[in-house]
């Protein structure tokens, strides 16, 4: 069973149910997945952009649009204008066929794994989730990966708050770190 079904058909119905919610409409749902991938030396080279760009197509099925600075930073030799990123934003069957990629394959499969963390809500039930590496997705050939590259996932979510955005991703399987003792 995919999980956009599974969230309609018995998601919806357990968070009704869990958050004190009267009206099935109300129940808060993922609204896009947002990929962002700023590349280091993206000014000085511009081929390691064209790699980084065909690494993030592969992992989410979607063409990557640049990202473009918006001031320019002396420190950083980068112009206004010039290409220093790029991003894919996720919706419908796509986005949930990414999560559900990324819930069983990507995330057990990273060294000392022990949950994500808790604590990257934003207050509006929206979370952040960051990687040091690229090469985890089962996409990507870690042969044919040069350079390691971070990436930055944002699930956005139609929650009122953080708990209702907690529990909407725990219900659909993301594996939050533990609590420690004493908090």
């Amino acid at each position: 069973m995919d999980l956009q079904k599974k969230y309609k058909d018995e998601l919806v119905k357990k968070l009704e149910k869990d958050l004190g919610i009267n009206n099935p409409m109300a129940v808060p749902h993922l609204e896009k997945i947002v990929l962002n991938m700023g590349v280091k030396d993206a000014v000085s080279d511009k081929k390691i952009i064209e790699k980084m760009s065909v690494a993030l197509g592969q992992i989410t099925g979607q063409k990557a649009k640049m990202t473009r600075a918006r001031k320019a930073i002396a420190g950083f030799k980068i112009r206004q204008g010039d290409i220093i990123g790029m991003m894919v934003t996720l919706r419908g069957k796509r986005m949930y066929q990414f999560y559900d990629r990324l819930v069983r394959i990507v995330l057990p499969r990273l060294k000392d794994f022990r949950g994500v963390p808790r604590g990257s809500f934003d207050g509006k039930g929206n979370y952040t989730l960051g990687f040091h590496e690229y090469s985890t997705f089962p996409e990507i050939d870690p042969a044919s990966v040069e350079r390691l590259q971070g990436m930055e996932m944002i699930f956005v979510t139609s929650a009122a708050d953080n708990a209702q955005g907690f529990a909407l991703l725990e219900a659909m399987g993301m594996p939050f770190a533990k609590e420690k003792a004493g908090r």
